[in-house]
């Protein structure tokens, strides 16, 4: 199960992929599709929301931007 940590309500593009980087912050680059490179990634939002943001990582959970484009983590299966 997932837990919430910061509210932004991203609107996510078609052929990009979103993640949240080492710094915290989420990014985005043009995903590789029939033989076309990816493009370079640029950084998506960098504005405070509630004082949570830039998110600090954790070992053992897995950060991402869920369907609703926020940022969220799970407690990864492995030991």
């Amino acid at each position: 199960m997932a837990e919430k940590l910061v509210k932004l309500g991203l609107k996510r593009e078609d052929g990009y992929l979103y993640y949240i980087g080492k710094d915290g912050y989420v990014w985005r680059a043009k995903m590789a599709r029939g033989g076309k490179k990816g493009g370079k990634p640029s950084k998506v939002a960098t504005s405070p929301v509630n004082g949570h943001y830039p998110v600090k990582k954790q070992p053992g959970y897995l950060y991402f931007v869920d369907k609703k484009g926020d940022v969220a983590r799970a407690k990864m299966a492995r030991k």
